[in-house]
């Protein structure tokens, strides 16, 4: 039963669109991110004749999309979205967890998923890339992890937050070997279909579109759903910059490191995860509402990491994110609430700022017995070994 929801919402948000003809704004996109590159055409420039808004991703990903682009669109759009929500599934799969944990993550996650597949977006993929990042760097494959860290990293920025496993690594020469061997791979391969000049101008140029996009963000009705977007609206502080709310948020994730007695305890390498996740999205003034699969898997596998029994509190906030961030996007929420209250004051972003705090809580003060942790019967995880 979560199987079908996780991939029937999602398959069933798309159908209803081809068979109602439907326009995907953002798959004809990245259809034209693999076109562009191969007809050395700029990525980045605008192309009102054939889709609104603009490309941000990076020439990698037009190797990755590929196989979608040159399939007709309906096809193309249909595989695209199954393909992002099996990897998404398989990533979830391959965590640490008993067999059967892995069922309540997708549930919890498969209404923001379908919001996600709602707009042919590729976050469930990017939240796949971080989660078996995670996963290959525990079952020692860190030459393959490093891959998933470049690629994500390549195409879409946010894969980059893989790093913040670099300290759970027994291989840490092996990983950064291998992340300089994909990133030199992964920067050359897309000339095979373009040119040299081509490629290391379209780097350049995706370079000054990501600094132009992130000072539109900060105007835009639809994105940055974000701490930063949220303090700058509820508050009327329109001239806020970023950096005033991501430095003391930096300083606090990086204290999470500080417990370096338990950096072999499960419990907190997967507190480590879920805040990575939630901290990639609510502290990114690039989120738009679809951005948010990746912050919900984080959140997921918070609750399903708690300690038993759960508080009142802990259910609360879980309760109270699936309301506020993941159901208020839908028709599920209140119309008149969502317009008045949620999207223009960016309050998506609440719930799971709410749930990242006290994440730090925990991995600041709980005390994580190692021995415990590392035993098949304690808790709800084991270390078996899954298949990625």
């Amino acid at each position: 039963m979560i199987l079908f929801l996780w991939f029937g919402l999602s398959l069933f948000v798309v159908l209803k669109g081809i068979i109602t003809h439907q326009t995907f704004n953002n798959f004809t996109i990245f259809r034209y991110n693999f076109l562009n590159t191969i007809h050395q055409h700029n990525l980045y420039a605008p192309q009102p004749q054939h889709y609104d808004d603009l490309n941000h991703y990076g020439p990698a990903f037009s190797l990755l999309i590929a196989p979608f682009a040159l399939l007709p669109e309906s096809l193309g759009v249909l595989l695209w979205v199954f393909f992002n929500a099996f990897i998404l599934y398989k990533a979830v799969r391959s965590l640490p967890f008993k067999k059967d944990v892995y069922l309540p993550v997708l549930l919890i996650c498969a209404h923001e998923l379908m919001t996600a597949s709602a707009n042919v977006q590729s976050n469930a993929m990017i939240a796949a890339f971080i989660l078996l990042s995670f996963s290959l760097i525990k079952k020692q494959r860190d030459f393959w992890a490093a891959l998933l860290i470049a690629l994500g990293t390549l195409i879409k920025l946010y894969g980059i937050v893989g790093l913040a496993f670099f300290l759970f690594s027994d291989n840490k020469l092996k990983l950064l070997a291998g992340l300089a061997f994909w990133s030199v791979l992964l920067f050359f391969l897309p000339m095979a279909i373009s040119s040299p000049a081509f490629i290391v101008q379209t780097y350049h140029d995706w370079y000054i579109d990501l600094v132009a996009k992130n000072n539109v963000n900060q105007s835009s009705f639809l994105q940055d759903i974000s701490v930063m977007g949220m303090i700058r609206t509820v508050f009327h502080v329109e001239g806020l910059k970023n950096i005033y709310i991501i430095s003391p948020a930096l300083l606090l994730f990086i204290l999470s490191y500080s417990r370096v007695k338990y950096f072999n305890s499960l419990q907190y390498q997967l507190l480590m995860l879920s805040s990575v996740l939630i901290f990639t999205v609510i502290f990114s003034s690039s989120a738009e509402s679809s951005t948010y699969i990746i912050a919900f898997a984080g959140v997921a596998i918070w609750f399903m990491n708690l300690n038993r029994p759960i508080s009142i509190l802990e259910i609360g906030l879980l309760v109270f994110a699936i309301i506020v961030t993941s159901f208020s996007p839908s028709d599920l929420f209140p119309r008149s609430v969502r317009m008045e209250y949620i999207v223009p004051y960016k309050l998506k972003s609440l719930p799971c700022l709410l749930i990242w705090l006290k994440i730090l809580h925990e991995i600041l003060t709980r005390d994580f017995d190692v021995q415990k942790v590392n035993d098949p019967n304690h808790n709800i995880h084991n270390l078996e070994s899954n298949t990625v």
